[in-house]
């Protein structure tokens, strides 16, 4: 019964937006090019061929090849598998950070809203992408320091939507009923409380990753993110910048429209994830 009225509820709200199955359709695209892109590339990422290099899109090479020979279309696909594998870590790490400090902070208040309260204004009182830099330039530009210092800087939003939740809720009836039924602050905590606050979070999980790819490719385009000739959508928008002015466009659009619209697909996913989540959208 239970599976049932899920499905029928995931078919209500997804019948009632139609932007939600465009968006859900496109991560499913991008999860198989992830899975499955080296065996779906038509050509070998890294391979050069000097003789063919700057070569227009055509039914060759649909996207083109770069200043090396390299096909374009095979290193946008392959791509897509780094930049999702660094997205997800790090607004796994963020939300999970965040939501533990944020709910702590929200439920109990006092002194351990203060501390937490002002370890979370002190990371956003920096810029945040100037906070990943120096994170990535004291640690190195490896694809774990990349994925540490977008959760750092992520983190924060989950805390604040957290505490804020939870601050609204930790004096509520349903609240005081499981105190009341024998279970403890953790409990009432853990059980009772942050399922409810899930919906918002999950909004905040999604705009988070189409911010954390951003900032992934953000680093690795001013060179302090992933090292070439790795393929990675930031690296190829950068090398494509350099050729724009001599008319090779494609080099820098392809790889940026990538971009454009994995971030337009995690965003589109906000709230449908919401409505999915959220206990008072069941029919």
């Amino acid at each position: 019964m239970a599976a049932t009225s899920t499905l029928t509820h995931a078919r209500y709200v997804l019948g009632e937006n139609p932007l939600t199955v465009v968006a859900f359709a496109m991560f499913f695209v991008l999860v198989l090019l992830a899975a499955f892109g080296p065996w779906i590339a038509p050509y070998d990422p890294l391979a050069s061929d000097t003789a063919i290099k700057l070569m227009a899109p055509s039914a060759e090479h649909w996207f083109g090849t770069d200043h090396l020979g390299r096909d374009v279309l095979s290193r946008v696909i392959v791509a897509t598998r780094l930049d999702l594998m660094i997205a997800l870590s790090a607004v796994a790490l963020a939300f999970f950070g965040g939501s533990v400090l944020g709910s702590l902070a929200g439920y109990y208040g006092g002194w351990t809203d203060r501390v937490i309260g002002r370890v979370i204004d002190t990371v956003m009182a920096f810029p945040l992408f100037v906070l990943a830099m120096g994170i990535v330039a004291v640690l190195g530009n490896s694809v774990e320091n990349i994925v540490y210092a977008t959760a750092v800087i992520n983190l924060p939003f989950y805390a604040r939507v957290a505490r804020a939740e939870i601050g609204v809720r930790r004096d509520s009836g349903f609240a005081a009923a499981a105190k009341v039924a024998g279970n403890g602050n953790i409990g009432v905590l853990a059980r009772h409380l942050y399922p409810n606050i899930l919906p918002a979070m999950m909004v905040q999980l999604s705009l988070n990753m189409g911010w954390a790819i951003l900032n992934a490719a953000g680093l690795s385009f001013i060179g302090l993110g992933v090292r070439p000739p790795t393929p990675e959508w930031g690296i190829m928008v950068a090398e494509g910048a350099q050729f724009i002015v001599s008319g090779e466009w494609w080099l820098a659009v392809f790889p940026g429209v990538s971009l454009m619209l994995a971030v337009f697909c995690f965003n589109m996913m906000g709230d449908g994830l919401r409505d999915l989540i959220d206990p008072r959208r069941r029919t």
